[in-house]
């Protein structure tokens, strides 16, 4: 029979585990995201693959709120987060620190993330924008790549938290992958 776990089986890291565990090299930038539902599921989505920090810019609200911690069920307590007015400033200033920048979104010479190859030793920074009108076009044309999700079907784009978490788990399994390759 397979049976379902209680949570307290699942033996999860408690605020002060996750905040000294080892971090994965992604950082998740949000361009001015109009949903605090999407808010807060991007946090449970940082939360459970140990993302090193979330940034909240220009009209992306920011915890703590009561739609937020909805849907974010206490990642806001875990997950480490900033908030910054311009998210073109940022994005220069972590490409200034070496962190490659990129936006997700739908442009000319986007790499499709099935094709996308992950560096070693290399901290990701990803651009998720608004609902409506996506990464803001200045922020593409800063970026260091453009990252597009391949889709198939009738509809020109998925959730902005749908595609956080497509992004997300596809780039912490390469950078697994590159883990246990290694001697």
């Amino acid at each position: 029979m397979k049976r379902k776990l209680e949570n307290s089986e699942l033996k999860r890291l408690d605020v002060a585990e996750f905040k000294q565990a080892e971090k994965t090299p992604i950082i998740l930038i949000l361009d001015n995201i109009r949903s605090l539902n999407n808010i807060g599921s991007v946090f449970r989505t940082a939360d459970a693959f140990l993302v090193q920090k979330v940034y909240l810019c220009g009209i992306t609200a920011t915890p703590p709120h009561k739609d937020i911690r909805k849907t974010a069920l206490g990642a806001t307590e875990s997950v480490d987060w900033e908030y910054c007015e311009n998210t073109l400033e940022l994005v220069d200033r972590l490409r200034s620190d070496g962190v490659m920048t990129i936006a997700v979104e739908q442009a000319e010479q986007a790499v499709m993330l099935n094709n996308f190859q992950v560096e070693e030793n290399k901290t990701l920074a990803f651009v998720f924008g608004n609902e409506v009108k996506g990464v803001s076009q200045e922020v593409v044309s800063a970026s260091d790549i453009v990252l597009e999700i391949p889709q198939f079907g009738t509809k020109h784009s998925l959730n902005i938290s749908v595609s956080c978490g497509v992004v997300v788990w596809d780039i912490w399994s390469k950078m697994n992958a590159q883990k246990t390759k290694k001697p």
